[in-house]
Parts: structure tokens; sequence; C-alpha cells
């Protein structure tokens, strides 16, 4: 059959047509492949949310925007029970979990304070002395952190080209989340709301510095106030009371704990966020095209211990939403100054809760005051009865309690039989739930030993280490102030995300050990995992 001229000209469009769009699907099919196998985010975001808990946000969920947590949970991986496995969890020994992927027996940090036998004083962990404070009179450095930690390994395998920084209220935590190898650490003062740093890293960073004398929060600190995002009629699962009056809360200059609150609260979460994105924005970070950049932020969720009447349920409602609309505010910038889909954003709680307050005693539920003074006290009393007169006690701090081993040796004691006697004189005591030796929490016999393995450092913890009872208030009156602090057990589940190229969106219900996570965002940057870490990358779906 011929064909016209025009039938002949259409037949000739289609074939070129055909060609054109095989050879661009070709094309595209090259690119995919080369962004999956060769090409990594510019950018990684390593957030810490202290004592975030699943049920919260999965009963408020509802009332989130679709920009900060439905984000996460929509677009990554949803990991509702990360397992920390340890006891005496605070911010910075978790932080420091997550950082190196190892446990606090060995990362350094078992707690946020440590006895310093020099001094005989709780000092923090990560104070160090030989270096100098910017922005502030108190120094931290990672020295004392003995792993490598995720931000390490980033800065290695960029060969040192990589910026590193972090921002957050806590020295601690900005200290930990920047590691021994990363650009800068970023903290609230507490005693003038300054941002500070250490001469570890050198100066802050410039719009940091630049803050500091132009927006300083000392000059905004008397106009900042805190009350509910939303209606408080409208907060879910308040008994109606507290639907009566609103909570306001007002950060005096005169307090003299003003910036404590002030960093406790939301409005400390808005000033971390609004320092990440400033630094974000001016200082370029995600446009390094020599190396793969990372910034850190940490964030608080813990209850808010500056309430009047010792219910903090709305203000810690008014947190999580207030802390949602941060978290789409932080990711918004990273899409525009970084662009979408350029960058691995993993997101954890800190895998505890401490809701602990002594209860009204109209409620009749058990209690007690366990005093430190007084058991230090009776515990050299007895020693002294059975190996003669002499303080054996060198310090009784947190749980950890420290003979004085110089003394045994003087008098040449069996340092094997006094610490036994000493831990079966506690045990008895009252208020006290169980006593362990090092001994015992090296050579584990049981669950809760082994937990305790994985939690004290032997090389910082005290002879015998002490657990209270639920409900009792342990009375640190050996220095002053006095502090007292109720226990409560109160394990939560605690969520963790991971949301990065190639990861499909996938619901993880099972347990999945904290040490996991630093691992597997490295196995995503296709980088070393920390040189301590415990456990394998894991399996993820992926496209």
């Amino acid at each position: 059959m011929r064909l016209s001229l025009c039938e002949k000209v259409n037949l000739t469009m289609k074939r070129i047509l055909s060609t054109v769009l095989c050879g661009l699907a070709t094309m595209n099919v090259a690119v995919q492949a080369a962004h999956d196998e060769g090409e990594r985010p510019r950018l990684v975001v390593g957030i810490v949310v202290d004592q975030l808990r699943t049920d919260y946000i999965e009963f408020l969920q509802s009332y989130f925007t679709d920009r900060g947590f439905k984000r996460l949970m929509k677009d990554g991986a949803y990991i509702r029970d990360i397992d920390f496995k340890v006891k005496g969890l605070d911010a910075a020994t978790a932080t420091a979990m997550l950082y190196t992927g190892a446990y606090p027996a060995n990362t350094g940090v078992a707690s946020e304070s440590v006895y310093d036998p020099v001094t005989r004083k709780m000092q923090p962990a990560l104070l160090d002395s030989k270096t100098l404070g910017n922005f502030t009179n108190d120094s931290y450095s990672p020295e004392n952190l003995r792993l490598s930690t995720l931000s390490d390994e980033l800065a290695v395998d960029g060969l040192a080209l990589s910026s590193i920084y972090s921002f957050a209220a806590d020295p601690q935590l900005a200290v930990i989340m920047t590691g021994h190898a990363g650009t800068g650490a970023c903290w609230i003062n507490e005693n003038t709301g300054n941002w500070a740093t250490t001469t570890y890293y050198k100066n802050l960073p410039a719009p940091v510095s630049a803050r500091n004398y132009s927006y300083s929060v000392a000059s905004r600190i008397d106009t900042m106030q805190w009350k509910p995002s939303i209606p408080i009629e409208k907060f879910p699962g308040l008994p109606q009371q507290k639907k009566i009056y609103p909570f306001r809360h007002m950060f005096p200059r005169s307090d003299k704990e003003v910036y404590r609150r002030f960093s406790a609260s939301p409005v400390g979460n808005a000033e971390v966020t609004d320092v990440a994105i400033e630094c974000l924005k001016q200082m370029k970070i995600g446009s390094n095209g020599n190396a793969v950049d990372m910034i850190n932020v940490g964030y608080t969720l813990a209850p808010y211990k500056y309430v009047s009447d010792g219910d903090f349920r709305a203000e810690l409602t008014d947190a999580y939403l207030r802390l949602d609309s941060q978290l789409g505010r932080l990711f918004e910038a990273i899409d525009k100054y970084v662009g979408a889909g350029n960058a691995v954003i993993w997101l954890s709680s800190t895998g505890y809760y401490d809701d602990a307050v002594i209860d009204d005693k109209k409620y009749r539920i058990p209690t007690g005051e366990f005093s430190m003074k007084r058991a230090e006290s009776l515990l050299n009393s007895y020693l002294s009865a059975l190996h003669g007169n002499a303080d054996y006690v060198v310090a009784f701090r947190g749980s950890h309690l420290y003979l004085d081993h110089s003394l045994l040796e003087e008098k040449k004691l069996d340092v094997s039989d006094v610490v036994a006697d000493a831990r079966s004189f506690l045990a008895r005591m009252s208020g006290v739930s169980d006593a362990f030796t090092l001994y015992d929490i090296l050579s584990p016999r049981t669950t809760e030993q082994e937990r305790l393995r994985l939690s004290v450092d032997p090389k910082k913890g005290g002879d015998i280490f002490v657990t209270f009872n639920p409900g009792w208030a342990v009375v640190d009156d050996l220095d002053y102030p006095v502090t007292s602090h109720p226990v409560r057990e109160t394990p939560v589940l605690t969520p963790a995300f991971i949301v990065a190229p190639g990861i499909v969106p996938q619901k993880i219900s099972l347990p999945v050990d904290a040490t996991a996570l630093a691992p597997t965002v490295s196995s995503i940057l296709r980088i070393r995992s920390p040189n301590g870490a415990v456990s394998k990358p894991l399996l993820l779906e992926r496209h």
C-alpha cells in the first residue's frame, strides 16, 4: 500500500519521537542509578530530643502540622521503641550512646556528672580545665569521651573539609554531638544567656557571635513569655480543672535561675532553632562541594519542673506542639538552603522519662527520705566497729559510694572484705532497694546486674552502686545547697526516625538497640561506623 506524503512524514516523526523518549528514559535511569550508587547527600542533620516519648507523639498526632513529626513519620523509617538497655540514663549519657554506638560503661560518659577525687565533689563529665570558655567561665571538651563519634567519622571521611556544628542549650550535648574532630559546639550560658563555646573548637561561628552582641537572649528575656499555643480547652487528656486557668510563664531578669528556666522551656527550643537556621543560611552549611557537612541540634521535652503545683501536663502537651512547629521550621530551612532530597535527617529520643515528683500525702503512697549524710555517718560507724575507728567513706555521690583505699592499705585491710561489709550494711538500710559491688557488676548473674554492667564505668564508678526504692526521695545533704530527687522507675516507649534518599517509609514496632543508630546512619553515608560501635546497621527497606 502506497503512503501519502503526509502519512510518511507522520510516521517519520513518530519514529524520531520514540527514539528521543527512549533516550530520555535511559538517561533518567542512568542519572538515578548514579544518584543511588555514587552521590551522597550534601548534609547530615542529627537531632536529639531529651525525653521524647512515642505515646505522646501518637496521641497528639492529629494536632501536629504536616511539616514536623508527621513528615518524619511519613517520609522515613519510624522506630517506635529505641531501646537503651541501661540504668540511670540522662541526656548526656544517652547522647554519647547515640553518637558512639556504644554503652555508657565504655563511652567515658556514664553520667552527666562524675565524682572528682581531687575536689571530692561532683562535676560535669566533660568539664575540662585545660581549655578556656568563650562567652562563659566554664569550659568543656570531648577529651573524656573515649570513643569516636558519628561526627568524627564524617570528618575523617571528608579529610577535615566537612563543616560540623552543634547547637543545644546543654553544653555537654553540644560537645558530644560535635565530637573530637568537629568544627564547633555552641550552647547557652545558663548564667548570662549568651551563646558560648570552648577554645577546644576555637571561636564561635560568626553569626552566633554577632547574635550575642546585636540580639542576645539577655536583651530580650524580660519580654519573653510562654503560654498555650492553642486554646487550653482544646488540650486533650487534661482534667477539667486544669483548663480553667491557662498557664503563663514569664522570665524576669531578677530570677537567679531565669536562663535555666528559659533553656528548659519551648522558648529555649525556639532559640536553638533560630541559631541553627541562621548558621545554615549564612555559613552555607550543606553547600560544601568537597565533603558532606553536618549540623546537630539538641532540644528538650523534659517535664517543666518550674510549675507551681507540680502538675506539668498542660506545659508538656504544649511543649510537644511547639517542638513540632520548630522541627517544621528547621526542615523547611534545610529544603530551602540545601535542597529537598539532599539531606539525611535522623532524630532520636534519649530513651528515658524523668517525671519524678513526691505525691501528696493525701494519696498515702509509701514514701520516705534517704539522707546520704546520715547513711555515710552510719556506715562509717559500722565499719569502725568492725575494723577500727576511722573515716572509711570518701564520698557518697549519686548512686556511687567510694571507700578510702589509701586508708585500707594503711590499715592492711582486705579491700574486698571491707567492700562486702559495706554492701551488706547498705542493702539493709530503709529506702535502699539493693546494693552491688563492682565485682557483682562486672560478673553479672542476673538481668539487673547485666544492665548495670552496661551502665557503670568501672574506671570512674564507686566501690558500691546503690539502687533506691521507688517512691522514696534521695536527699543529698552532703553539699550545699541540699537537693532532693524522688525515685521513680518509668519505662516508656521512646522513638527514633531516619529520613534519607532511598529509604522507604516504614514503621518498626519491635525494639531496636540504641547503639544501632550510629552504624545505620554511617551505612547510609557509606562511612565507617564509630570505632567502639557494638551493633550492626539496621537493614532498612530501600527503593
